[in-house]
Formats: structure tokens, sequence, C-alpha cells
């Protein structure tokens, strides 16, 4: 078969499943408000079900709920009916999926939702369906063609059923008022969490940290430096705000301008307005302000400006958030 045949086949199928979330687009409406609003005021978690293809994409959605601040589990429907309804609480929501709306393993968790007074969202493509009556909220599909050539396979109805999750999952994040620095509280590990790490998690402080005050003589901001091993030392006036930096770089400008270090104080070295960062900025921005401006260290300061650590380019580039 020609390649050609091949890419069009290949954007064909991408172009029907594209025309499938536009209608999806189109037809949400005071339901899909309903359902963020319940979901906002659970106050327990959010279960998601469904069987086969449609419990695949309720796992994924769970899951998705979970690590952007609405704690969410999914239940398998056929484990539900041997022990596992048990997991659900009366402070729960659940949503049910099935796009037939008549999955018989999950209908059969309903009257033990109807029973405790648990809210169900439906997720469906037939709004006449079993699982849309018994709903409290139904979200429809609107799906009136498969992508697969046969009409047969979920392909589809699974995509926009994961993008209708997507949805009220981002949609209840930001009415959470759900963070990056939330999100890097629950993706510690991995890729995720090592480019949400913090200034905070990276810097050096205490002992560690280089400071003078701006009438340290030189001799002495030397040993400082040397002694904390970055190459550099904050200086701070007499109320231990920063009022400037010394480098490595500092240091040999100095003596090419032919200075003495006998008689000279840090105020007379220092370069004045240094790159400053706060503790809990993205050590991502530390290292983008520090290539900006083609320096290795910066100081971190609190809001009144006093210094409470450094950070090094080797600190950032060390932790692998790039």
């Amino acid at each position: 078969m020609d390649p050609k045949d091949i890419l069009e086949l290949g954007r064909k199928i991408i172009s029907e499943e594209i025309r499938g979330l536009e209608r999806l687009r189109s037809s949400l409406d005071e339901n899909f408000s309903k359902a963020i609003l319940l979901i906002l005021k659970c106050e327990g978690k959010v279960v998601l079900t469904g069987i086969g293809k449609s419990g695949h994409i309720a796992r994924k959605i769970a899951s998705t709920f979970s690590s952007t601040g609405t704690p969410s589990v999914f239940l398998h429907p056929a484990e539900a009916l041997h022990g596992d309804l048990g997991l659900i609480d009366k402070k729960d929501v659940v949503i049910a999926i099935s796009n037939s709306g008549e999955s018989s393993e999950v209908l059969a968790i309903v009257p033990y939702l109807k029973l405790h007074g648990v809210p169900l969202i439906g997720i469906t493509n037939n709004p006449e369906s079993s699982l849309a009556k018994h709903s409290d909220i139904v979200l429809t599909l609107n799906i009136d063609k498969e992508a697969c050539p046969l009409d047969l396979a979920p392909t589809t109805s699974s995509t926009a059923t994961l993008v209708l999750g997507d949805a009220l999952a981002m949609v209840v994040m930001q009415l959470k008022g759900f963070t990056k620095k939330d999100f890097a509280l629950r993706h510690p590990a991995g890729s995720l969490g090592r480019k949400l790490r913090l200034v905070k998690d990276l810097y050096h402080t205490g002992e560690e940290m280089p400071i003078v005050k701006e009438n340290t003589p030189m001799k002495e901001v030397i040993i400082e430096m040397t002694a904390k091993g970055f190459g550099a030392t904050a200086v701070v006036n007499e109320k231990g705000r920063l009022v400037g930096i010394i480098t490595d770089g500092d240091l040999r400008r100095f003596v090419n301008r032919g200075g003495s270090f006998e008689s000279t104080t840090a105020k007379d070295v220092m370069t004045k307005s240094p790159k400053t960062i706060y503790p809990d900025e993205l050590a991502l921005a530390a290292l983008k302000k520090m290539e900006d401006h083609n320096i290795t260290v910066l100081i971190v300061v609190n809001r009144e400006n006093k210094p409470i650590g450094i950070i090094h380019m080797h600190d950032v580039l060390k932790a692998e958030i790039v």
C-alpha cells in the first residue's frame, strides 16, 4: 500500500475523533456545572467506576483527580460486588462510566448508592439508558460515530470520555486554587517532581551561608569566601539587609585595578543590588535567572531583603530538574 494512503487513513481516524470532541464540546450544558459544584462540595473522595475500556478511562481520570488536589480512587465494579463496595462512604461522590449506559456490572452498584444516599454522576453516550435514569447528574458524550472503520471498537467515545474527565478535573483544580507548589507536593519523585522543586529544597543556609558586613575588612572577607566555598559572599548593612555581593570575579577586577586589600572593606569591592531569589520560587526560575545574567550563584532572601541562604548553579544541575 502506498505510504501516502496509509498517512491519509491515519489522518482520517484522527479527524473523526476531533469531530467527536467538537460534538462533546458543543453539548456541554448546565449538567457539567452541576457536576463541578457537586465535586467541589464533596467532603469525601471521588470514586470512579467502569468496566472494560470505560474502566481503563475511569482509572486514569481518578489518577488525574488525585494528582490535582481531589482525592479519588478507581473501583472495579466486579470487585465492588464482592465486598469492595465498602470502599464507598456516604460523603463520597461516584462517577460511573458506561458508553451504552447498560453495563450490568456498573448498574449493579446503583442500589447500594441509593440506599446510602451517595450522589451519582453518570457519563454515558445514551441519555435514555438505565445509567442515565438512575444518575443524579448525567453527562452525555453526544458521539454519533466511532472512529473505528467498523463503528464498533470504542475509539471516539473513549477519547471523549477521557477528555470530559480531564475537563472535570481541571476545572475543579482551578476553582480550588490548586498551585504548582501543591502539584510538586504530590509528585516528589520522577521528572515532574524534580521540575517543580523549590529553591528552599536546594539552597544552603545557616552555617553554610557566606555572609559579611559592609565594613568587614577584605582579609576577613576572603577568609569567609574560602571557608564556605561558593566563590561568593553576601554583604549586609547594620540592619542585616542585603546591600551587595562579592564574587571571585569582583576580587579579580579589584586586583586588576591595582586595589589593595590592606585598607579595603567589603563595601569598596562589592557589586551593589545583586540578583536574588525567594525560597518559595521554583529552582527552575533560579537556574533561568542565573543563565540570563551569566552568573553562578544567587542570594536567597526573605521578604525583608535579608539573606537567608545561597544557591549555586551546581545545586540546581545536580538535582536534575532539567
